[in-house]
């Protein structure tokens, strides 16, 4: 008995990863969704998903406190590079599709294993050299020519930001991570993010219409705290390296998203650019955790 309870808890705990990394791969699609610019984005999505992440936190008795005062300073530098990052990542969607915005951004375990011997001074395996010229062959290939005018070069030079700056995120966040729950990060990060956002929001001065509106919430309470509270619910019976492997499945949820909802089919020259980074970041992930 006891043995069926654990085997149908490890199948509810992968059906809420697997759920959870599908609303990750959603986010992508509100970036042709809601007619704002990739900053208002931001700001609306990290407003509502720390606004639901408070909620959560409260309802389950988890204290809001940070221990150090010097944390609350690497917490803001984090939440500088989050909003960088997720402004990259619409700007990537906004200017070419939701598949090379994905495809290009889920490249950062790639630079993780370059920068992150660096910073922490770990060994350099070689192995992830020769895995990165995969990763980044396949980026080549999506790029149709090498000009800035280009939208898709444009989106593609996005993404790598995007990747990148959440490459450092989660190189950063390792330490935290050791002291703190994965929520209580989050919503500190998302709340630093809203309030260092808002004097753009001030300046910009966007006319949010209901469906803005609306899809904003979405992208704040479903995309992003939801999906990271059901992210971390299944790790409870799921070992970090199956839920880091499960998280490559994210650029094809996002892709297929598209295909059935926004009509983008990626063509031949993303296909195949696309399978080698996705095999590359499958390769890497599976032999970092």
């Amino acid at each position: 008995m006891v043995l069926f309870v654990k085997k149908m808890s490890r199948k509810r705990s992968l059906l809420e990863i697997h759920f959870a990394v599908l609303l990750f791969g959603l986010a992508g699609l509100f970036g042709k969704l809601i007619t704002l610019s990739p900053i208002i984005i931001v700001f609306g999505r990290v407003i509502f998903a720390s606004i639901a992440l408070g909620f959560f936190l409260l309802v389950i008795g988890q204290k809001i406190r940070i221990s150090l005062k010097r944390e609350y300073f690497l917490l803001g530098i984090l939440g500088i590079i989050l909003s960088f990052h997720w402004i990259s990542f619409f700007q990537s969607i906004k200017v070419s599709t939701v598949a090379i915005g994905l495809l290009s951004y889920s490249s950062f375990p790639i630079f993780t294993a370059f920068l992150e011997p660096l910073i922490l001074r770990e060994k350099f395996d070689l192995k992830d050299l020769f895995i990165s010229i995969i990763a980044f062959a396949g980026i080549f290939i999506i790029i149709p020519e090498f000009e800035i005018a280009n939208k898709v070069t444009q989106g593609v030079l996005w993404g790598l930001a995007s990747g990148l700056s959440f490459s450092f995120l989660s190189i950063i966040n390792r330490n935290l991570s050791q002291k703190y729950s994965s929520l209580i990060i989050a919503f500190f990060q998302d709340s630093i993010a809203a309030i260092l956002l808002f004097p753009a929001f001030l300046f910009l001065k966007p006319i949010i219409d209901f469906k803005n509106f609306f899809w904003l919430v979405i992208l704040g309470v479903v995309c992003t705290a939801l999906s990271h509270t059901l992210f971390i619910k299944g790790m409870r019976y799921i070992k970090a390296r199956s839920a880091s492997i499960i998280s490559t499945f994210e650029p094809i949820y996002a892709i297929i998203l598209a295909i059935l909802f926004l009509k983008e089919i990626p063509d031949l020259r993303t296909f195949l650019g696309g399978l080698l980074i996705i095999s590359a970041v499958l390769v890497v992930t599976a032999r970092r955790e």
